[in-house]
């Protein structure tokens, strides 16, 4: 996802952008030969101007090549150039001369420094589980880059250049997605990252999965090797969680798009009072992601009967109809939030020790600590279980002929014969259950480890993890919602927005109208994708141009200025 240049965004399925199932991220494939011979980019420079998300996702689906500036590579030899000397010097330092957590304070000699790095890479590599998909290992790689750019974390330029290497080439390390607790970082698969740095482990390149060595061999990337601090600095950060989570942030915001078409479908299917989505209310009380929530459901209905008065509503309807733009906006403003905090992380020093080559000093602490961004990735797992219920809910009442103002009941016009979407709901309420266990914060689960040295620590994988499952499923919520919305609005007569017509159109090209019961499953499994990959959205885009986005808000509530 991009910014265009009036700051308006531009969403997954946009023109010019591989489609997701030639992206590299692709679970337990490798895409890297069609990413890497299809795509001509330019260099993204870290070292000077901040990171967006969307920098993240050029790089990591996008494919698009890194370069660090000449400043910034000045400042890694610089921070480099102090380390030597102190080393030189034989002043303590640790993870440099020292052991690491319970073991920090066992001195090591001359001669086991440079073995140390390599024996800390074997044994933090203790992961578990399948690998995690290359598009998180790419984000998590650039996230270490932007750290060793500031120039503080010791390294030698080498390794940072390796590291750019193995992205510009498409050589993606073999990450175990189990295992870090996010403090001191992501150790375990920062470290099968590491391996890479010493020729060992495994990669993915060119469709097949090698060894680091054979494949950084055929990618012409020379194998820097460890010395003093290069293991610990290519792994003392929450890298991985953090690189996670940006891309999850951009499809979260992309899956709120849908949602306001699911709504603004279910709204027209039902005959809904659209006063509730008039921004005067919204703006009154202040909230921006309310207010930008309304203005886009309303956005799709423009051109509906519903609003000339042709069509016969109620005074007030329930609260799953009338209070979207509240809930879907709650979701949009802790997503603002949300980007902030890991803009900041992606931007930041995260590291231990920190070097200051300018004070000549050596700070330690634990800038590796990932809660700062596994605490809102929580939230915004437990708000995108939060939109899925409400869709549910919109959901029952299409299918209910007690609540859906005269549509056939389950959405059939053969009721008894055929049970037209019932078992829709089953699945959508066995996704939602699944949800609501995963949207249990993970942020307070710390287990203490290493001899209680490192007795608090973030468990923010576990929230990448587990916001990533809540995505998935919420794609198989909304696109259910979508589903049984185009089927209501078949059995309508009256003229439906704009909007609600392109994304009737846009189901419709995904399933067809369900006249007599078949299986289901492939039009779930269909819509789900279609979903994920922005079909649904990129065709209301096309209708009615973009919608406003989480981060078009302002970062405070209006004033009594604003209200007047």
């Amino acid at each position: 996802m991009a910014r265009s240049r009036s700051g308006r965004m531009r969403f997954r399925g946009e023109k010019g952008r591989l489609p997701v199932s030639e992206r590299p991220g692709s679970r337990n494939r490798d895409m890297s030969h069609i990413l890497f011979t299809r795509r001509k980019t330019v260099a993204l420079e870290i070292g000077d101007s901040p990171l967006t998300l969307e920098d993240v996702e050029r790089v990591a689906r996008d494919g698009e090549k890194v370069e660090l500036t000449t400043e910034a590579v000045a400042r890694i030899r610089s921070c480099r150039g102090m380390l030597d000397r102190k080393i030189e010097a034989g002043e303590i330092i640790y993870g440099v001369n020292t052991g690491i957590g319970e073991f920090s304070e066992v001195v090591l000699s001359a001669e086991q420094v440079r073995e140390f790095q390599k024996y800390l890479i074997y044994n933090h590599s203790a992961g578990i589980g399948e690998p995690v998909s290359q598009e998180d290992v790419r984000a998590a790689i650039l996230g270490r880059i932007s750290v060793h750019s500031h120039g503080h974390s010791g390294c030698r330029p080498e390794i940072t250049q390796t590291l750019m290497a193995l992205l510009n080439s498409g050589v993606t390390p073999v990450v175990c997605e189990k295992g870090s607790v996010g403090a001191c970082g992501d150790l375990a698969p920062m470290s099968q990252i590491a391996l890479c740095l010493m020729g060992e482990g495994e990669t993915f390149y060119q469709g097949e999965r090698l060894p680091a060595r054979e494949a950084m061999s055929r990618a012409g990337i020379p194998v820097p090797g460890l010395h003093a601090r290069d293991g610990l600095a290519t792994i003392n950060g929450s890298n991985l969680l953090t690189g996670m989570g940006c891309l999850q942030l951009l499809d979260a915001e992309r899956l709120l798009g849908h949602t306001e078409i699911a709504c603004a479908m279910t709204l027209e299917a039902l005959k809904a009072n659209m006063k509730p989505y008039d921004h005067r209310l919204h703006a009154l009380r202040g909230f921006p992601g309310a207010v930008t929530s309304a203005r886009n459901i309303r956005r799709m209905i423009e051109g509906s009967d519903l609003l000339t008065g042709k069509v016969e509503i109620r005074v007030q309807d329930a609260y799953s109809m009338r209070s979207s733009p509240q809930v879907i906006g709650a979701a949009r403003d802790h997503l603002a939030h949300a980007r902030r905090q890991f803009e900041i992380e992606i931007n930041g020093v995260g590291d231990n020790p920190i070097f200051l080559p300018e004070d000549d000093a050596i700070l330690t602490g634990a800038n590796f600590q990932g809660t700062p961004v596994s605490m809102p990735l929580d939230m915004v797992g437990a708000g995108i279980t939060m939109i899925s219920v409400l869709s549910e809910r919109r959901l029952n009442r299409l299918l209910n002929p007690a609540l859906s103002v005269g549509l056939p009941a389950f959405l059939t016009k053969g009721a008894g014969m055929f049970s037209g979407l019932m078992l829709s709901q089953y699945t959508a309420g066995m996704l939602i259950v699944e949800q609501r266990i995963l949207s249990a914060p993970s942020c307070v689960q710390s287990i203490p480890a290493a001899a209680d040295q490192e007795d608090f620590v973030s468990m923010g994988m576990n929230a990448a993890l587990k916001t990533r499952q809540i995505l998935n499923n919420a794609n198989g919520v909304l696109g259910i919602e979508l589903m049984a919305a185009a089927q209501a609005l078949d059995f309508r007569d009256f003229e439906a927005g704009e909007g609600t017509r392109a994304a009737h159109s846009a189901v419709r090209r995904v399933v067809e109208f369900l006249d007599e019961d078949r299986p289901l499953f492939p039009d779930h499994n269909a819509m789900a994708k279609a979903v994920k990959e922005g079909a649904v959205l990129e065709a209301v885009q096309d209708a009615v141009g973009a919608l406003e986005s989480s981060w078009d808000q302002p970062e405070t509530a209006p004033t009594r200025e604003h209200h007047r």
